[in-house]
């Protein structure tokens, strides 16, 4: 069940999280003034680092975005099976 269900709620995974961070971009200051931190401070390194490890940086870089993605996506899934478990032990509570 549970390849089944990443599977049924990837696409809807996928949408909630641009909707969240489109959301948050323009709700949470703070949200917008570390990301433009967080950039200008990449961007500085990218600019620091020697020519001959540009390419190790980028390597890292993917990593840690692949990193991020697979995160995010675990979280969320795990938040729909904490609901379902949830909602089942509540039925269970009150018609058992």
């Amino acid at each position: 069940m549970s390849n089944s269900l990443e599977i049924l709620v990837e696409p809807i995974i996928r949408n909630r999280l641009e909707t969240l961070y489109s959301n948050l971009s323009k709700t949470i200051p703070e949200y917008n003034q570390f990301s433009t931190e967080s950039n200008q401070y990449f961007q500085q390194i990218r600019e620091s680092v020697p020519e001959h490890l540009e390419h190790t940086l980028f390597l890292y870089e993917d990593a840690q975005i692949s990193l991020q993605s697979i995160l995010e996506n675990q979280i969320y899934l795990q938040g729909f099976k904490d609901a379902m478990q949830f909602l089942d032990e509540l039925r269970n509570t009150y018609t058992g």
